[in-house]
């Protein structure tokens, strides 16, 4: 399931509601990026939207949802191509697959390029390892990590 924030006759709420993708196809969803005023109003006279796996002009009275982020309608894979949206679609969709495919390294370096979610991704992975509080690594082993935690953090809690 997906975030779309709820629309009522051109009033974006904040509202979030979360719609499958077989829900989504039977609503009309503006894109994220979409101009509201300060009153969140759609203010176009169209709005770009997708409805039924199409993509038109829609009057904002015809809107139900609208996307939470512009990057919701790709995949984490096709998210982390840096300048995604300046690339043939062949190779967006190869350099999305070799990610997908890729082997983790032995000593992993900092990209040169990157998305700026590379963080995010990794942190909602499951895979890692994260503190809860701040410190230094004193030890590691196959089987625990050993955190020295800072002084000042401790009594925070």
């Amino acid at each position: 399931e997906t975030p779309y924030r709820k629309v009522l006759d051109g009033k974006v709420s904040d509202d979030v509601e979360y719609l499958s993708a077989i829900e989504e196809n039977e609503y009309v969803i503006a894109q994220a990026n979409a101009l509201t005023d300060a009153k969140n109003m759609l203010t176009e006279q169209f709005v770009p939207c997708r409805f039924q796996g199409e993509s038109l002009l829609k009057p904002p009275a015809e809107v139900h949802f609208m996307d939470v982020s512009p990057m919701q309608t790709v995949s984490v894979a096709a998210a982390l191509v840096p300048f995604l949206e300046h690339d043939d679609a062949n190779r967006a969709l190869m350099g999305a697959n070799m990610q997908r495919q890729a082997v983790p390294t032995l000593r992993s370096q900092k990209p040169l390029v990157g998305t700026g979610i590379e963080r995010a991704v990794a942190r909602d992975s499951g895979v890692t390892v994260n503190a809860l509080r701040g410190g230094v690594i004193e030890q590691i082993d196959a089987a625990r990590i050993v955190v020295k935690v800072n002084e000042a953090e401790i009594g925070g809690g």
